[in-house]
């Protein structure tokens, strides 16, 4: 006999004798289906073109399903998040804190007066005490090192919310952006015109691996970590992508479709500010940069934004996708929480890429 749940009842003339098991059908799709289910996210140098691909799927079909059809999707109730920040944030927090909240879990907020990793407790302590408190931790830090002693101590997975090193978690949105502009990566060129920094430095760990070309032009001496650029550069010849790294902002602007930068004086550098503007003077994007670039050329920056970075006119101009790209910091990392803490099968058909 079938059930209302689409399982089956067998029974026997027995008194003692009774079974009821069920028949679950798993389409091809949640078989063939990514799984990162209790992996980490410290850096898009670990992860593979399809891992990268379905988080963005995850991500906009969460953001398709909550967004546009009003649905009330809590794929997390019943678990927490322990988010750290040694630095303060707007679009990390919010996002973080309400994307949890809008899928049923509970987000705690934890500040350097809350927590001071590896100074009142040791960070293999901290780490093993909030393995016990939640299910997830993400931690917004100075240094790469803690992340990476977090991720060694920890029993629960750990997130990148930035790190001097990598900021995974920005990157993850500003692709999902491009794909809902362009409607596909592969073959755009992406042109990188400021600071060598975090941004830059995950855009390196995942662009090749979705097809994306990239020109970076930064002043001497505030070009990429050496090593991450010889690993973009193994990266580009896998998978036969152009890498460029030049000094003139209009010949890295020419035939690009996306035009990025980022604050060119970062929290920790304002002892620096002073020779940073001087440095950078001749890097700020305006619509004379925009005039050598591809003619559907875009504008990211991750914010906040300073006006010598980039000019009003391309700011707020309609080729500047900045205010959805940081709405879809609460996607992406919604759908990233959901890949590491369910088994979530997206409804919406598979993304193109």
């Amino acid at each position: 006999l079938q059930n209302d749940k689409g399982g089956f009842l067998c029974s026997s003339n027995f008194p003692t004798v009774s079974c009821v098991f069920y028949v679950y059908r798993v389409g091809k799709a949640a078989l063939d289906s990514v799984n990162l289910k209790g992996h980490s996210f410290l850096t898009l140098k670990d992860f593979n073109a399809e891992e990268i691909k379905h988080i963005l799927w995850v991500s906009a079909d969460l953001k398709h399903r909550i967004k546009h059809r009003g649905e009330y999707v809590p794929l997390l109730q019943g678990k927490s998040i322990a988010m750290i920040f040694e630095k303060r944030s707007t679009r990390t927090r919010m996002s973080t804190e309400t994307g949890f909240s809008l899928l049923g879990g509970h987000p705690c907020f934890l500040t350097p007066q809350d927590i001071h990793l590896g100074v009142n407790e040791s960070t293999t302590d901290t780490a093993r005490v909030l393995s016990g408190l939640a299910d997830v931790v993400l931690a917004r830090v100075y240094s790469h090192s803690s992340l990476e002693h977090l991720d060694i101590d920890a029993s629960i997975p750990i997130i990148n919310g930035l790190s001097d090193l990598y900021h995974p978690i920005q990157v993850l949105a500003d692709l999902l952006t491009l794909q809902e502009h362009y409607g596909s990566l592969k073959g755009l060129t992406l042109a990188w015109i400021g600071d060598g920094n975090n941004v830059l430095h995950s855009f390196m760990m995942s662009l090749a691996k979705l097809g994306v070309n990239l020109k970076v032009a930064t002043p001497k001496g505030y070009e990429p970590d050496a090593n991450v650029t010889q690993e973009a550069q193994l990266l580009s010849k896998q998978f036969g992508t152009k890498l460029q790294f030049l000094m003139d902002p209009m010949e890295t602007a020419r035939d690009s479709s996306v035009l990025v930068t980022d604050t060119w004086v970062s929290m920790g550098q304002e002892e620096e500010k002073k020779k940073r503007l001087k440095d950078f003077l001749g890097y700020q994007i305006t619509m004379q940069t925009g005039s050598v670039a591809a003619p559907d050329w875009t504008f990211l920056h991750c914010l906040p934004r300073k006006a010598e970075e980039v000019d009003d006119e391309v700011f707020y101009s309609p080729r500047s996708l900045v205010f959805t790209e940081a709405e879809n910091r609460k996607w992406t990392i919604m759908g990233l929480m959901v890949c590491i803490l369910t088994d979530y099968t997206p409804q919406i058909p598979k993304l193109k890429f």
